[in-house]
């Protein structure tokens, strides 16, 4: 079905999968327990789920691409890693 055979493509979309699947998962939980204080708890736990696959996907790519991306070009991936997270922090003050 899938030829790829690059092991960094396989862990960032392995990742993913595992995401979505602990999304997929509280979803029915959350229609498991129907209340909206309990959607609400499950909810704040996977607020840390996002950032950590988010930062996880993104050091896999780098790694794979360090050899190819000129030092100017992982500079400006890491600075819109960082600007990513920056508006984000800005966005909760």
């Amino acid at each position: 079905m899938f030829t790829v055979y690059d092991p960094v493509v396989w862990g960032m979309a392995g990742i993913r999968f595992l995401s979505s699947g602990i999304e997929f998962s509280a979803a029915l939980l959350m229609l498991y327990f129907g209340r909206v204080e309990t959607a609400f708890k499950i909810n704040a736990v996977l607020s840390f789920v996002g950032p950590a696959v988010l930062c996880t996907v993104t050091f896999l790519g780098l790694c794979g691409l360090a050899g190819r991306l000129s030092p100017v070009g992982l500079t400006s991936v890491l600075a819109g890693v960082a600007l990513i997270f920056l508006g984000l922090h800005h966005l909760r003050s």
